[in-house]
């Protein structure tokens, strides 16, 4: 499902219009990339979280000649399934 198909199913869902759920999801995007990048963590309990990860420093292989590289420290994104989620997925 894409953007626009989710857009179009929760409009199905909500019986509201499809610029305002449109607007609400970009808002939430928004929102969410904005606040992960200062660092804060956005839990929605039971369902997912978002939050910025530090991922040290380390040595790696290139997989084609096997030689040590170098990676550096950095900063990534992490979304993690909420247990409610992970719980109805499995029983399904």
């Amino acid at each position: 499902m894409n953007k626009a198909e989710l857009v179009d199913a929760i409009v199905a869902e909500s019986g509201a219009t499809k610029s305002t759920v449109a607007e609400v999801l970009k808002a939430f995007e928004d929102v969410v990339v904005k606040n992960v990048t200062k660092g804060e963590k956005i839990v929605l309990s039971g369902f997912l979280s978002f939050e910025r990860v530090q991922r040290k420093a380390r040595t790696a292989r290139n997989p084609q000649t096997g030689e040590a590289i170098q990676v550096k420290a950095s900063k990534a994104p992490k979304v993690s399934i909420g247990s409610t989620f992970k719980k109805t997925v499995k029983e399904s």
